[in-house]
Formats: structure tokens, sequence, C-alpha cells
């Protein structure tokens, strides 16, 4: 018996383990038909996964967290169960207002934290407050782009603006003057580049390596009424996500996600990222970076709780949600490593242990303990060297000085 599974998702890159889930089989041999809905934006997607017009989405880690929280317009409990990847997007700004950052490209992007201060001076110098766009408010782009700046003493809610518009028009934006840079997955931070309209001053994999960006969303009360169907996608994805991660299929994966009716844009634009091979300044060599994207290999589908948190932490830092113990644990909860767990049973994946850790602890491959054969985790580490303890949000809070 086949199953129809509506999963909506934006033309990114990273929904690339969706779309080879069902392009290449991995789906149909788990009895599954995927229809796959392309989206504009994060909140028309948002609104199809609530409403049910789709029983799933490929969605921004804080937006699902956010709508649990009842942060966005239409709160509804969302349940994720599985990352699609870690890291993928990159800030680019207008070529004359990179023109006051390290001009070595390759330096700029090893030292985020000294770049973010060549980013304070530059504000100073610009014409104006710069117009940062972000695909959404409660995007990872976002949350890492407030990060990175608060960290020169910039405050993202007064010495920028941060406007909000969908990925796929950002090149746009940029082309028609309405804003001086953005922050977005890719390819659209390389397209941008390729068009002579600005340069990389940061990568989201220097910033938080292997920080959560996209996940699988569903809406809870869908989620716990269809287990064994959610189990079934769940494997498709995994076998789907090892796929994505070998060398040896990457030409074929980014001429599928070149395809109109997926990312619709030039295949040697989608392969910088899936490569890490990455140009960061137009007519220049390109900057290797291997980890820029990760879609199956250190246990990455896994929805660590902590993340969750850390997620939850940035939103109370920025005002959005009020810190209370009850909020902590709903947002926790949004990550669902029991279902990860369920779903994979019975397979060779390893998986961790546990379901929480200490984010930005680990600073070299570690192995863990897995459930089911060996597992390393990859460097997990936070540009600033914080680490963030979930059992201690309070304390992780107050480690941060006011901006001025």
């Amino acid at each position: 018996m086949t199953t129809g599974l509506r999963i909506a998702f934006l033309p990114l890159t990273d929904a690339a383990v969706l779309v080879a889930a069902r392009e290449r089989g991995f789906a149909e041999e788990e009895g599954i038909a995927l229809d796959l809905v392309r989206t504009t934006s994060w909140a028309t997607l948002r609104d199809r996964l609530v409403f049910g017009q789709v029983q799933a989405a490929h969605m921004l880690a804080p937006l699902a967290v956010a709508v649990t929280l009842g942060l966005s317009q239409q709160p509804a409990a969302l349940a994720a169960p599985y990352k699609l990847n870690v890291n993928g997007n990159m800030l680019v700004m207008a070529c004359d207002f990179a023109k006051a950052l390290e001009p070595v490209i390759a330096s700029r992007l090893a030292d985020p934290l000294g770049t973010a201060h060549d980013f304070a001076a530059a504000i100073g110098r610009w014409r104006r407050k710069p117009v940062i766009g972000v695909v959404h408010r409660f995007s990872s782009h976002a949350i890492m782009l407030r990060y990175w700046l608060a960290s020169a003493g910039v405050d993202p809610d007064r010495d920028v603006v941060l406007r909000v518009l969908p990925p796929s028009l950002t090149v746009e934006a940029m082309h028609a003057g309405e804003i001086d840079g953005f922050i977005a997955g890719e390819p659209w931070g390389s397209a941008a580049v390729e068009a002579g309209l600005a340069e990389t001053v940061a990568i989201g994999e220097r910033i938080w390596r292997r920080g959560v960006e996209k996940v699988l969303a569903f809406r809870e009360s869908w989620l716990e009424e269809n287990p064994q169907t959610v189990d079934r996608l769940l494997r498709a994805l995994v076998r789907a996500a090892a796929w994505c991660d070998d060398p040896a299929h990457r030409d074929d994966l980014t001429h599928l996600l070149a395809r109109p009716d997926y990312v619709d844009q030039p295949a040697y634009l989608i392969d910088r990222a899936l490569s890490g091979t990455l140009v960061a300044r137009a007519g220049e060599p390109s900057i290797v970076s291997p980890d820029f994207m990760l879609f199956g290999r250190e246990a990455t589908p896994f929805p660590w709780r902590s993340q969750a948190l850390w997620i939850y932490s940035q939103l109370v830092r920025w005002g959005m949600v009020d810190h209370d113990p009850d909020m902590a644990a709903r947002a926790g909860a949004v990550f669902r490593p029991d279902i990860f767990r369920r779903a994979l049973a019975d397979s060779n994946v390893p998986m961790p242990g546990a379901s929480m850790k200490l984010e930005g602890a680990v600073a070299a491959p570690l192995a863990v303990g897995s459930r089911r054969g060996e597992l390393t985790l990859g460097p997990d580490s936070f540009f600033d060297k914080r680490v963030f303890d979930p059992e201690r949000i309070d304390e992780f809070l107050s480690g941060f000085a006011p901006l001025r």
C-alpha cells in the first residue's frame, strides 16, 4: 500500500534530502508517494503546514519553535523529529560596504570575531544604517546574524535595519538597491556574488560549526496520529541523506536541484555549497569549506533537544519571548529524538544515546556513546568560544553584556 504525502519546501540547496528521497526512489521503497510542493516564502510555507494543506514542511528550525510558542501569526503545536541539514548559509554585503573589511577574503572568513568588529566600524562609515535582508524573523540566519553582530557591540535592533524577504528575491532586491546585503541559505548568496553585487562577509559554518538549520516539521497532532507513515518517511530520508553526502552523487544531485521545479538556478552555483568550494568574491579562486553543509554524516539528522533550547535562549535574549520554565520545556519538546529513535530502531544507523548535549563544547572529532555502531561527532564550536548548557539557560544568558 502506498501512502501519499505532501511536503512543502522552498527553492534552496538544503531541500536536497527531500528531493533525493523523491527522485531517487528512497520514499517509494518505503511505500510513500512524495508530492513536494514548491513554495515562495516561509510565511506561506508555515501557513500551508498549520492549516493542513501539507502534512510536513522543510522548515527553518527557529520558526518551528516560534510557531509552537505562539510567537507567529498562526500558533500551532509543531514537532520536528528530523534535521534536514546543518549550516549552509552565508552573509553577503555590497562590494562598496565590503571595502571597509579585511581585504583578504580567506582571512575575513577565518576570523568571524575580527570581521564582526570590522563590520561594526564599517557601519559608521556607511551613508546610512545598512539594510540587511533576512528570510524570516525566526530564521536560523537571522538569529545567527544577531549573535554575530552583538559580539562586536552592534545592536541589531538599533544599528542596522533587518528587512524580511523571501530567499529567491534577495538578489533582485540587491540589484534594485533595496538592501545592502543579506543572509540566506544557498544558492542565493553565491548568486549575488556571481552577479558582482556582493562579497561574502561571513559563513554560518564559521559562526556556529554544525549549527542547526532546517528541520522536517509536522503538526504534532498529525505526527502522533500517523506513526507508521512518519517512521517510513524518516527511514527514507536517512537513506537519502547518506546518498546526498556521498561525493560520487554530487553531480547527479546538483542537476536534480537545478531543475525548474526545484531550485531553478544554474548547476554550477548549486554545486558550490554541496562541494564546499565557495567563490566569495567574483573573479577570485574558490575557498574550501568542506563542512559548509552536511546532510547525513555525524548524526546530522538527529534532533538534539539542546539545539531547540539554544534557539529558545536567543528568542529570550532578543525579547521575543519571556523566559519561564514552561516556555523552555515547550521549546525543547519541539525537537523529537524519541520519534527519530523509534523510526530507526531496527536499522543499523548509529545514533546518540543522549537527547541533549553541551552545544559548542566539541572542539575536535569526538567518539560518543551510540545505541548502535560507532558514532563520531564533528566540531560544533561557536566562533566566540561560548558553551551552551541547556540545563543552565539563565547562566548562559547572564554571560552576555548589555549592548551600549
